[in-house]
């Protein structure tokens, strides 16, 4: 288990994933969901699979086959993945809560931020 950067992007798909945190998805489904492409969830996927938050498994070949699509990878949380997410997700919303700091901002006569 490791830590795992709250980009947006993987916080669209961690909440995607919790609407239904005992349900299997796979990663199409997700895209459609979280609203990102493909090209954006499989690597978030991974990752969530890398920090032991996400296990994966494979369709069963006769399923697709019989359905005459693409055999489908279906993603779900760990035993404690979901708690995890949840946490962490609330810990990202707090975080961006926080005023910002003294240095990050600039006087509004500069164009910036008071």
């Amino acid at each position: 288990m490791g830590s795992l950067r709250m980009t947006l992007q993987t916080q669209l798909v961690l909440r995607a994933l919790l609407e239904d945190p005992a349900k299997q998805r796979y990663g199409l489904e997700l895209c459609e969901v979280a609203g990102l492409p493909s090209g954006t969830i499989y690597p978030i996927l991974a990752r969530l699979e890398q920090v032991g938050w996400v296990d994966s498994t494979w369709e069963d070949p006769a399923v697709h086959e019989e359905a005459g699509r693409p055999r489908r990878r279906f993603y779900q949380f760990t035993k404690d993945g979901a708690e995890q997410a949840r946490d962490a997700l609330a810990h990202a919303y707090r975080s961006r809560k926080q005023p910002l700091p003294g240095w990050a901002a600039r006087p509004v006569s500069d164009g910036g931020v008071s």
